[in-house]
């Protein structure tokens, strides 16, 4: 079932076609949740035709109840001609002191001291905020003379959803994989995720934690034109975007009418988003104002006038940065764009989460989504009815942080992980490897705002931040660095490093014999080439998004005494993958000490079809590569393993083949230079041989290369291990024949063949097995003594024979197929791994 099946049959009725509110709103100053309000009634559906006919209607109640300012009079005249008339328009409400009544004022419209219902302000206090709530109003009109005030409203209804199911909403989490969910909640805030990798999707989904986590206190910055303010402006009737240069102490917490103090957006929102949060020139900044701000940031309250005030509204600044990120840690620091009043250690330190918006590609057409998500509407009150929900003691399960980190960034690392379950797991059903997932991503956030802490403000470096903490479940040691930093080459000052190898030597080779050659003389020491870095064993990760990669950095050292190579990888198929392998060759050419004397053998993989023009390929490039002097041999040998072998004795093991980097714009920088492409997330392990490293590495790979991995069911598995089921059997049909006998064969796989299995087996020696399909489960490999073949049988005992009828496999006593068993007699069970571990 593909995910957008998933998503109709879960919340049938709560999602809509995403690009629809684009079709409708046109040039309209609307925010996308009360278009999609009006798209639930009458298109939420799957059915085309159905969402014709709902468009129509849509667009029928924007032309007919849409208050347009340039028309406002021309309404006014509908509601005196008709004695009332239905509009929806955005209204904000004020109280009448003398007259002791609340008014109201219409944004459109243009109409103001409207008296106003005592009840429907009581049931919607958000009309007092000053912002305005977009509602569907029934506005009538009163003739006759001596009437004071001419209009009434007469009906009133906020654009939101009046109650969700939360319950019903949590449980349909367990009917999609995690990946399915990160895509369904990015479909739902109007953005495409076939666009985005994880750590992009997670970037975006950050944009919600001031919506799920109470008082969470936001931050991203990044250039024009990545959505940052979309979410805020567009998703949600529970949140209020303001302009950042435009924000009063009185407008943003209390203001005072006479001898009564009236909240201000902090007391009736439950995000305050600031857009355009950077430096204007020609405006100050009120001091009362930040005051204020850093008092309610780091205590949830604040005092003004006569009384502390408590609120719950989570604080949002999203800007625009003025300079790249490698320029800005080079010559300034982060927050380098925020108005300078802000800049300043006190308030800084009080942010949660600082996203990174750089790594967000520029939106184009293809960004927003053209799948269903949920009506904005409805995930804005699931997303408002969580936000009492408070997960962050559940850090202490997986983390221990060092006692280095003060108590707001233990405090900002444990809001976000509660928000990033709230979102992703609200069911609280996830991996340890999903859970560390998420807290890596907390701590980089924060760590994000210490880093720059420590530039702005030199008192924090006096009790530097050492971001650390033990695996709770491996006792492993993880050390937490940002994006940014590990790109640029930054170096953490404060986390204790590993110790410097000994120094490194010159590659010359000492003649037995001769006195030591004199000192060299300094012009001849200042020509002298560089040092040559000795290569070492070990591992290499790279994290996703990770920029300054290229094949030179990662095999230039290990190509230089190289004069064959052979690069092993089933997937150089496409187009853009036999890129990659050019790429390769041309930095073992630029690399290599003897470039006119290279062999390079590539073993790959690909569809029996397709085979043939792939020779052609290859024959093209052996053609192009034997006027450089390099020959070029090639087999389609390859199974799943990647690597590269050089003949000097190292072996590069690669995770994913040479695919190493995302997708990129054809006209871009990243075209022709592999240091500006993001990187997808990969290791690379580099082997000598003759090492023990290598010893066991080639171990590991021979178990891998001759086991079959199995799912298999618990009771099964527990058999198994304790040694009663001694036989494990597997179905051979048309889909699976090729995991258990070896190919190619002539005929059917399901042959009868007089009651003789006429193929051979593969000959696997191992099973590897596993109990489901979670990260964290029951495993063991167990030996493979013998493997045999028999049928299947019916209850009687005959065997279960088959035959074809209308592409369908009938059962039939003297069918010319049968239901073949291939049957592993078990040996040891070699090692056995429980998820309790």
């Amino acid at each position: 079932m593909s995910l957008q099946e998933k998503i109709m049959e879960a919340f049938l009725g709560k999602v809509v076609r995403k690009d629809l509110a684009f079709l409708v709103k046109g040039g309209l100053p609307v925010p996308t949740y009360v278009l999609e309000y009006l798209l639930g009634q009458y298109c939420a559906s799957d059915d085309p035709e159905d969402i014709e006919n709902g468009l129509e209607k849509v667009k029928d109640v924007i032309r007919n109840n849409y208050v347009h300012r340039a028309d406002a009079e021309a309404v006014k005249g509908k509601i005196r001609e008709n004695g009332r008339h239905r509009i929806i328009d955005k209204i904000s409400v004020t109280l009448n002191e003398r007259n002791d009544e609340y008014n109201a004022e219409f944004a459109n419209l243009g109409l103001t001291h409207v008296p106003i219902g005592t009840e429907y302000v009581k049931q919607n206090p958000k009309l007092l905020s000053g912002n305005g709530v977009w509602c569907i109003v029934t506005v009538g009109y009163i003739p006759g003379e001596d009437v004071k005030v001419r209009w009434e409203i007469q009906t009133l209804k906020p654009v939101q959803i009046s109650n969700i199911d939360l319950q019903y909403y949590i449980s349909q989490r367990k009917n999609f994989t995690t990946e399915e969910w990160i895509d369904f909640l990015v479909h739902t805030v109007g953005l495409n995720p076939d666009m985005m990798n994880r750590r992009e999707k997670f970037i975006v989904l950050s944009r919600l934690l001031p919506h799920v986590e109470n008082n969470f206190n936001f931050m991203e910055l990044g250039p024009k034109g990545t959505g940052k303010s979309h979410v805020f402006q567009e998703l949600s009737p529970y949140g209020v975007l303001v302009s950042g240069g435009d924000v009063t102490s009185a407008r943003l917490f209390v203001k005072m009418s006479g001898n009564k103090e009236i909240l201000g957006l902090v007391g009736y929102w439950d995000v305050v988003a600031w857009d355009e949060f950077e430096q204007q020139k020609g405006r100050a900044t009120d001091a009362v104002l930040i005051d204020t701000m850093q008092n309610y940031l780091a205590n949830k309250s604040f005092n003004r006038g006569k009384a502390t005030h408590e609120a719950s509204a989570s604080m949002s600044f999203v800007g625009n940065t003025k300079h790249t990120v490698p320029y800005m840690l080079r010559n300034s620091h982060l927050f380098e764009s925020i108005p300078t009043s802000f800049i300043k250690g006190a308030f800084l330190d009080r942010i949660h989460l600082y996203n990174p918006g750089w790594e967000i590609k520029m939106l184009k057409k293809d960004s927003f989504s053209k799948g269903y998500g949920l009506i904005t509407d409805y995930i804005a009150a699931v997303l408002h009815a969580m936000r009492n929900t408070d997960l962050t003691g559940k850090l202490k399960e997986y983390a221990r942080f060092d006692g280095s980190l003060s108590e707001r960034d233990h405090l900002a690392v444990r809001k976000t992980f509660s928000g990033l379950i709230k979102l992703i797991y609200p069911d609280l059903n996830f991996t340890d490897e999903e859970a560390y997932e998420m807290i890596d991503f907390a701590a980089e956030s924060r760590k994000r705002v210490k880093d720059q802490l420590y530039i702005i403000d030199e008192t924090f470096k006096a009790e530097p931040a050492k971001f650390v903490y033990t695996n709770m479940k491996t006792g492993e040691q993880v050390k937490v660095q940002t994006l940014e930093a590990l790109e640029n080459g930054i170096e953490d000052k404060y986390i204790d490093e590993e110790p410097e190898p000994a120094e490194e030597v010159d590659n010359e080779i000492p003649t037995v014999g001769k006195e030591p050659a004199a000192e060299p003389s300094k012009e001849v020491e200042q020509t002298r080439r560089p040092r040559i870095k000795p290569l070492r064993e070990g591992l290499k990760t790279i994290r996703m998004n990770q920029k300054g990669v290229t094949y030179n950095s990662l095999f230039g050292d290990y190509f230089r005494s190289a004069r064959s190579i052979t690069i092993t990888d089933p997937y150089i198929r496409a187009p853009f993958q036999i890129f990659n392998l050019m790429e390769l060759i041309a930095s073992l050419r630029e690399c290599s000490d003897f470039p006119e004397e290279l062999s390079v053998h590539v073993s790959t993989q690909n569809d029996e079809e397709k085979i043939p023009e792939m020779i052609d390929t290859f024959d093209g490039i052996k053609d192009e590569l034997e006027s450089y002097g390099i020959t070029f041999t090639y087999d389609f040998k390859a199974d799943h393993d990647r690597w590269i072998q050089l003949d000097n004795g190292w072996k590069i093991l690669l995770t994913r083949g040479l695919d190493i980097y995302d997708k990129f714009e054809r006209y871009t920088l990243a075209q022709i230079r592999q240091s500006e492409r993001r990187c997808r997330a990969f290791t690379v392990t580099y082997l000598k041989e003759g090492s023990d490293l290598m010893e066991k590495t080639s171990l590991a790979e021979e178990v891998k290369a001759n086991s079959l991995y199995l799912p298999i069911k618990q009771e099964y598995f527990d058999a198994i291990v304790e040694g009663t089921k001694k036989e494990e059997y597997r179905e051979i049909k048309d889909t699976t024949y090729k995991k258990y006998i070896q190919t190619p064969i002539e005929g059917d796989p399901m042959a009868w063949n007089d009651g003789v299995y006429p193929y051979k087996p593969i000959e696997y020696k191992y099973l590897s097995l596993a109990v489901g399909y979670n990260a964290v489960r029951d495993t063991a490999l167990v030996e493979v003594k013998e493997i045999t073949f028999e049928p299947a049988k019916n209850e009687d005992g005959t065997p279960i024979r088959l035959r074809i009828e209308a592409s369908q496999l009938v059962p039939d006593a003297n069918g010319d197929l049968c239901l073949w068993l291939v049957v592993y007699h078990l040996g040891d069970v070699v090692n056995v791994k429980r998820k309790s571990e």
